[in-house]
């Protein structure tokens, strides 16, 4: 949220409560959209413990999903936000699901690959041995030489060898023990890659491992069309849409052209409109 208004870290005071208030909004709309008839065993809450430990407690105390980041934010390589303490700062919340924001480019640094891979390898052994569920967001960031294939081109960067990078990915890490009950994963545009990628996800006996399709803070339009094409495919088994439905009505709340009771509403619309969306094309 703290890139929403363009700022860097380290925040000052003002800007930390502002990001907690924001976060607050979007929990009022999380909230919201259980009042309007969404499932409340079908829908979770992903905070981070410095912003949102209140929200956290709130929620686990409402019985509802809880997904807890435990990365530190905004880094390049992959590092515990508590450092030793990782666990410790896990169990003080008993989440459903505890989260690691990764980049990881199979074709790049491989000191780099491999000490992020120990790292995740301790937590997923953890999190296994404590019972708490193991979601896990994949960014494959292209390479320099990657995107000179593509003459500098992202989307077909994403289009001809991000899915290729993304199952070497999967593959590497679950040959490293690192084992997620949930890959979170930005968005495929042909479904035959999303098929690819369950069969590589599922691979060896993994039959109750589940996919989420991300939004990544992409326009409408886009994020529309990655939530069809996942919700196509058995194994894909949700999404997570977080910056394109929050995004506007926190800009609004900002500039106080709305209040946060009207951000909240329209936060939880989006969520809506994303869950009809996907059930919709499920059931296609």
């Amino acid at each position: 949220i703290s890139g929403l208004f363009g700022w860097k870290e380290p925040l000052n005071v003002e800007q930390m409560v502002t990001v907690a208030n924001s976060k607050h909004v979007i929990y009022a709309g999380f909230q919201q959209a259980i009042a309007d008839q969404v499932p409340k065993d079908r829908v979770g809450i992903l905070v981070d413990e410095e912003f949102g430990s209140a929200i956290l407690r709130d929620a686990v105390s409402k019985g509802y999903i809880t997904v807890v980041s435990v990365e530190k934010s905004g880094q390049e390589e992959f590092e515990f936000a508590y450092g030793e303490d990782f666990a410790q700062h896990i169990e003080a919340f008993h989440p459903t699901f505890a989260k690691v924001l990764v980049r990881y480019n199979p074709e790049g640094d491989a000191a780099l690959n491999q000490r992020q891979a120990s790292r995740l390898k301790r937590l997923s052994d953890y999190l296994h041995q404590t019972e708490t569920l193991f979601m896990f967001e994949l960014l494959v960031p292209a390479s320099p030489m990657q995107l000179e294939q593509v003459e500098g081109d992202t989307n077909a960067y994403d289009l001809q060898l991000r899915p290729r990078l993304m199952m070497q990915t999967i593959q590497a890490l679950q040959d490293t023990g690192v084992e997620p009950d949930v890959w979170k994963i930005e968005g495929l545009d042909r479904q035959e890659d999303c098929v690819k990628l369950v069969e590589v996800a599922r691979r060896g006996g993994r039959n109750t491992v589940g996919l989420i399709v991300l939004g990544r803070g992409a326009e409408r339009d886009r994020v529309v069309r990655w939530l069809k094409t996942a919700a196509s495919v058995p194994g894909f088994i949700g999404f997570a849409v977080g910056r394109t439905s929050f995004w506007q009505p926190l800009v609004d709340v900002e500039a106080k052209r709305i209040s946060q009771e009207e951000a909240a509403t329209h936060i939880a619309h989006n969520f809506e409109e994303w869950i009809r969306l996907f059930e919709e094309a499920r059931s296609a």
